[in-house]
């Protein structure tokens, strides 16, 4: 698991292999990975937004940022957490995410971002 600490937030992270598929006459790489987001700080928070950058072995780079997380704009009040499920394809069984999470205080107003770490993503056949 990995997991960091930004302004009293903290970003855990679980991943793991779904499998190979076919598509558009390539193979892809199926990873899921489980995102708890802990607030251990004293003010309520709001997620807003994320910004993603996915990296394969290869070193190509796929920006992705949207509102929220899987279409909600979860509220997180003190020592309260918001877990969600996710995934990614990648082109090879190989790779890495990081990024930040944007979030606005609703104590201060104040907007801030939150660090996602870095993580890996390996389909276990491919270790040696």
């Amino acid at each position: 698991m990995i997991q960091q600490v930004t302004r009293g937030i903290k970003i855990s992270i679980e991943t793991n292999f779904e499998g190979t598929f076919y598509k558009n006459y390539r193979v892809h790489f199926a990873f899921g990975y489980q995102i708890t987001i802990e607030n251990q700080s004293k003010d309520s928070v709001q997620l807003t937004s994320r910004f993603w950058k996915i990296k394969d072995a290869l070193n190509r780079t796929e920006i992705v940022e949207g509102e929220g997380v899987i279409g909600k704009k979860p509220v997180i009040k003190p020592g309260e957490s918001h877990t969600y499920k996710s995934g990614c394809l990648l082109t090879s069984p190989f790779g890495a995410m990081s990024g930040f999470y944007s979030m606005i205080n609703f104590t201060t107003t104040r907007k801030f971002r939150v660090t996602i770490p870095s993580f890996k993503l390996s389909a276990p056949f491919a270790l040696n």
